[in-house]
């Protein structure tokens, strides 16, 4: 059984950084490409970065774009989510997501797995 579980959510400070992990298990890791979603209260589950299963291509939301970034460690079976120049507005669950294939994307349908979310709490 395939399982993402999340860790690092937290409280930090505007302007402050954090580091969030997801371990992937009950599936080859280095065959799957990552994401990472987040949904704040009353709003829908947006997009926020993603990675090729090379680690090669990235791919960002405009909103935090230069702020975040996404990596993976294939032979720790772990996917990463940098964030720096943290925002009230970034408040909120965070998801990890594999899907099977190379590319990179910001289709939340095209992903197979999902984590169970870890909160991130911004305060200004």
């Amino acid at each position: 059984q395939v399982q993402l579980v999340e860790s690092g959510g937290g409280l930090v400070q505007a302007g402050g950084s954090h580091r969030l992990s997801c371990v992937v298990s009950g599936r080859t890791f280095s065959s799957s490409a990552m994401g990472w979603f987040r949904q704040a209260p009353g709003k829908e589950r947006e997009f926020v970065a993603a990675i090729s299963r090379s680690g090669v291509s990235t791919y960002y939301a405009d909103s935090v774009k230069g702020r975040f970034t996404i990596s993976r460690d294939n032979a720790k079976n772990t996917a990463y989510l940098q964030m720096n120049s943290l925002k009230p507005e970034d408040t909120a669950v965070y998801y990890c997501a594999a899907r099977s294939g190379s590319i990179a994307t910001s289709v939340p349908n095209s992903y197979n797995y999902w984590g169970q979310g870890t909160q991130v709490t911004v305060s200004s």
